[in-house]
């Protein structure tokens, strides 16, 4: 399976070439267009590996509950995803080890790649992000997206970072959710409200643009509709 990134950066959509016999789950609607063979079926799982209270906890992490699953005919065939956000996108490979993905920022995986979620606590619900992360782990490549840029941040020790900015992060950091300042009236007067401390030796992937913050500044010029 070859996966190209293209239009970098700003409106990034990923171009998946498969052969016969590989497939690639993706989020319902990520599809922009595909081979005239390519099958795809739907399902509330991963094949051979889903469950529905894995379905609804995707549902509740801001996924859909819906999965497309992408398998060439009789030859190759390709099939390109996009979101709907402007922004960038991420290819990885995992090799027996997981990689925690925000609510939102998962595109695409391929077989032996298991999807799960993992539960923030209590304290994110006050900080307006996803309550749930997605947990990526196995074997296989992945795709995921963000609104704006995309960038690594390389942790040794301690690393504070906005929740509505982090796309994903490696499992060998341990973090919590805290106050930006000293007393939680001037993290929310400050308008930074909660942030995830890390802690450990990992990569932590940012986006430059946060999703929650952009809907707020367009959401008082909207017009409401009509019945």
């Amino acid at each position: 399976m070859d996966i190209e990134l293209i239009h970098q950066p700003g409106n990034t959509a990923a171009r998946v070439s498969l052969q016969k016999g590989e497939a690639l789950t993706a989020e319902s609607g990520a599809m922009i267009a595909m081979s005239g063979h390519m099958k795809i079926t739907t399902s509330t799982h991963k094949k051979k590996s889903g469950s529905l209270f894995k379905a609804a906890k995707r549902l509740i992490a801001g996924e859909s509950i819906f999965l497309n699953h992408f398998e060439p005919g009789e030859s190759h065939g390709e099939v390109i995803l996009g979101t709907n956000l402007a922004g960038d996108m991420m290819k990885m490979t995992l090799d027996q080890e997981n990689l925690i993905v925000q609510g939102g920022s998962f595109l695409a995986c391929t077989e032996g790649v298991d999807i799960d979620l993992g539960w923030q606590g209590f304290k994110s619900i006050l900080s307006g992000e996803s309550v749930f992360w997605v947990n990526l782990k196995g074997s296989g490549q992945i795709i995921v997206s963000s609104f704006g840029a995309i960038y690594p941040i390389e942790v040794d020790g301690e690393y504070i970072v906005d929740t509505g900015h982090i796309v994903a992060f490696n499992e060998t950091l341990d973090f919590s959710i805290t106050k930006a300042g000293k007393s939680w009236l001037h993290s929310f007067l400050g308008g930074e409200g909660l942030v995830c401390k890390f802690n450990g030796r990992g990569t932590v992937w940012c986006q430059s643009h946060n999703p929650r913050s952009f809907g707020s500044l367009l959401s008082p010029n909207l017009r409401a509709r009509r019945a």
